[in-house]
């Protein structure tokens, strides 16, 4: 679809409550005194009220600039300053002063970095860990450029879940991330099982952007096949006029086939629904994925 199309109206089964109350403004007050941000903020995810209010937050860490400029993202693209060495350390105490028992860290892409910023990755899964030893913690990490040396300084650091978004079909790929490589992007995901058959792998795929559905299935069955153990789908929502239009806005029962469909392929879970977003429900996830709760894996 054209930039300049009409912009589709959303339908009744898409809306977004304002974000207020509970612990809204409470995460908002403590992230400002330790000068982090979350992605939830960054791309204005439509889930942030329900999940700050359930004490859920994924972070975003190694800077506010990223050095690629996907169509769908919202997140500011353009030259990142330097590395912040002291960020792991300031994250683990809001993670500890918020009491979480599961976060969710994720980063801009820093092409930038020799290593992508791995070392600040691993520093940062440490650090939580030291101060907060019974937190779970998933990262959304990008593809590091196929740099497999610093994938697994990310792995070796013992996330307990590690997602890479697919994103997309890859028939839309050069269209809607046009620095990403499909088949690089599932090869890191086999990658992480190489280097740790332990860890729950994870994916996710936007809808809206006019891929159709046996394409997802196709995409589907290309996670499975390198070993993703789950997988979030939702619906693409246009950030602004400057983003990637919406193609189509997929109806409620196309997300019931992607759960059978995920069923059949073998995902341990798979979430979706127009509103689900990669760390949505993120915890939930990871406890059905594991055969015993998180009490016992932890005795």
């Amino acid at each position: 679809m054209p930039a300049s199309a009409p912009k589709l109206p959303k339908p009744d089964w898409i809306r977004v409550r304002f974000p207020a109350g509970g612990r809204y403004g409470e995460i908002i007050q403590v992230l400002r005194s330790h000068d982090l941000r979350t992605v939830c903020e960054e791309a204005d995810c439509p889930n942030i009220g329900e999940c700050f209010n359930a004490g859920e937050a994924t972070f975003i860490i190694l800077g506010e600039a990223c050095t690629r400029s996907c169509g769908f993202c919202s997140v500011s693209s353009g030259r990142p300053q330097g590395v912040d060495l002291l960020e792991p350390v300031r994250l683990a105490q809001t993670i500890e002063l918020l009491a979480l028992d599961y976060a969710v860290i994720t980063s801009v892409n820093r092409d930038d970095l020799e290593d992508g910023g791995a070392s600040i990755w691993a520093a940062t899964i440490r650090a939580i860990r030291h101060r907060v030893p019974n937190c779970r913690i998933e990262v959304l990490t990008p593809d590091f450029e196929g740099n497999w040396d610093a994938l697994k300084a990310v792995v070796d650091a013992k996330p307990f879940v590690y997602n890479h978004n697919i994103e997309t079909v890859p028939r839309l790929y050069r269209h809607v991330r046009p620095k990403a490589i499909y088949e690089r992007s599932l090869e890191l995901l086999s990658m992480v099982k190489r280097f740790d058959p332990t860890i729950t792998t994870k994916s996710g795929i936007m809808v809206g952007l006019g891929e159709s559905l046996d394409e997802v299935a196709k995409t589907m069955a290309d996670l499975r096949a390198h070993d993703c153990d789950l997988l979030t789908v939702g619906q693409y929502l246009q950030p602004d006029a400057k983003h990637l239009p919406v193609a189509h806005y997929w109806p409620l029962d196309e997300y019931d086939k992607i759960k059978a469909i995920g069923t059949q392929l073998g995902f341990k879970h798979v979430e979706a629904g127009p509103l689900v977003r990669s760390s949505y429900h993120a915890g939930e996830q990871a406890r059905a994925a594991s055969a015993l709760p998180f009490e016992e894996l932890d005795a």
